[in-house]
């Protein structure tokens, strides 16, 4: 089997996206080579006569949450074009890590398993970071990372050894870590993965069905809904205290949303008390709202948050449930339904999530419009010295000028040229203002002729369908009466002007 799975890995070098790229046929052939060579050494010292294979019954947590993944990856992909052509490579990875976990548990002596177990671990991981073609060995290196650890990394844990960390969060951890240290980033599609979730319509509602299945069968309520609802209230006590959200444009990122149902809601690194699992939710929670504003602080991607605090919040399993026990059977867990056994009251607590979300999402806290998606709301903050509004209105329109906002690009060269928000830079100024006038936006091409009075308008419309599209995909269907009344929606005042006139 391990034979005919490596044989079938290098014959994936076949495919046109493989073998059209040589970095990535190279990343294939070493991971069969060190596949191949385990296998050799294996049956060097064992004389062939290896542990084998025993059936296993499936376990629900393995296939349930292989089919949420899959739910989330043909969602994802259908709004982001990356992801179906990557499905290939996702397959390759399965394959490797099935042979991989097959050799671990032969070079340990023990028979391997067939089950479900790896594709979990290979499609959660996956979620949340993929290395470019040209690093696409450091994936193979990614997976075999989570497989090492949940294999050596172990304690004893209810009279039985289990592993510590939740093998995907533990490799994805770790290899945040270094490419934070590295400035490697750019090796990574983790930026992009982090924000495309949102171009899905409904994404927070769609993550939120999924999440119910796993909730109804695993009873991970407790972890999810702490997590967000503490995410949420600090999200909000920020709001309320300095004027301006501390997401930018959302309470809860969709990526973030993602890894509360998919990521730190493992069973087997989990609390096993329901008060436990509230601990752990909070705990959750409260770390990423940290580290998001330390990674912000300190200048490196903020999008790492949702990952680097999960493997020591499984560290701290055995500390929670120490501290449960000691709390015990108190009116208030009793009342609130948290004690043992876990599960018992599941149902009224998912009740209470679908309610919490429900209050969110009427709020729109959630899918649809928020705040920080009007960038006149920024340019106000700005104006009112708010934290952090100046620089997040930069950001937001270095992000729009990317994407070729003629206007975006022109306000970009009039910051820099007048020296209020940044620091002048008349070089800098002129190059914004040339790319604003490659986009056809008129003020621009003005302002690269002559900048004594920089010159400034208003958007466009094919400006708008970039300014007000709320994270989602651009506005290029939508009629001019439509868009300009969600502009006005947005705090555009002239194009409130537009849609009267045009009614």
């Amino acid at each position: 089997m391990p034979l005919g799975l490596t044989a079938g890995l290098l014959a994936m070098t076949l495919l046109g996206r493989v073998h059209d790229s040589r970095a990535l046929t190279l990343a294939f052939w070493a991971a069969g080579a060190v596949l191949l060579l385990w296998q050799g050494l294996l049956f060097l010292t064992t004389k062939g006569a290896v542990p084998g294979f025993v059936r296993t019954t499936p376990r629900p947590q393995h296939y349930i949450q292989m089919c949420c993944h899959l739910g989330v990856y043909s969602y994802w992909g259908y709004y982001w074009a990356p992801v179906y052509p990557y499905l290939p490579l996702l397959f390759a990875q399965v394959l490797f890590a099935y042979t991989l976990d097959t050799l671990l548990c032969w070079t340990r002596k023990r028979p391997f398993g067939v089950g479900f177990g790896p594709i979990p671990i290979v499609f959660s991981t996956n979620l949340f970071l993929w290395f470019k073609d040209d690093w696409f060995a450091f994936q193979f290196l990614l997976i075999a990372v989570g497989f090492l650890g949940k294999a050596f990394i172990q304690w004893e844990r209810d009279g039985r050894r289990s592993h510590i960390f939740n093998p995907s969060a533990f490799a994805l951890a770790l290899f945040s870590l270094v490419l934070i240290v590295t400035g490697s980033t750019s090796m990574t599609w983790a930026q992009e993965i982090n924000t495309t979730f949102a171009l899905g319509p409904r994404i927070y509602l769609v993550l939120f069905l999924i999440g119910l299945v796993v909730m109804y069968n695993f009873s991970t309520t407790y972890v999810t809904a702490s997590a967000a609802a503490t995410l949420f209230g600090l999200s909000a006590l920020y709001g309320a205290a300095t004027g301006v959200p501390y997401f930018i444009d959302t309470e809860i990122p969709s990526a973030v949303f993602l890894g509360l149902h998919l990521l730190v809601t493992d069973p087997s690194t989990s609390p096993r008390t329901p008060l436990g699992r509230v601990i752990f939710g909070v705990a959750y929670g409260s770390g990423v709202f940290a580290l998001y504003a330390l990674l912000g602080a300190l200048g490196v991607p903020t999008f790492y948050d949702k990952l680097l605090c999960v493997p020591l919040l499984n560290l701290l399993v055995p500390s929670i449930d120490r501290l449960v026990a000691r709390i015990g059977a108190r009116p208030l867990v009793t009342w609130l339904g948290l004690e043992p056994p876990l599960g018992s009251r599941n149902l009224v607590h998912m009740a209470a999530w679908i309610v919490f979300f429900g209050v969110m999402t009427l709020a729109g806290r959630t899918d649809g419009m928020h705040r920080g998606d009007a960038l006149p709301f920024w340019v106000e903050a700005c104006a009112a010295n708010r934290p952090q509004a100046c620089a997040r209105l930069l950001r937001i329109e270095g992000s729009y000028c990317t994407d070729n906002a003629g206007w975006a690009c022109n306000e970009l060269g009039r910051h820099y040229l007048e020296g209020r928000l940044v620091p002048a830079d008349p070089a800098r100024a002129n190059a914004y203002f040339a790319r604003a006038c490659e986009g056809r936006f008129q003020a621009g091409c003005v302002n690269l002729l002559d900048s004594a009075t920089p010159a400034a308008a208003n958007p466009r419309a094919f400006d708008l369908r970039l300014l007000v599209r709320e994270g989602g995909l651009n506005l290029t269907d939508m009629p001019e009466p439509e868009l300009y009344a969600r502009a006005c929606r947005h705090g555009w005042e002239f194009a409130c002007g537009k849609t009267a006139a045009s009614r």
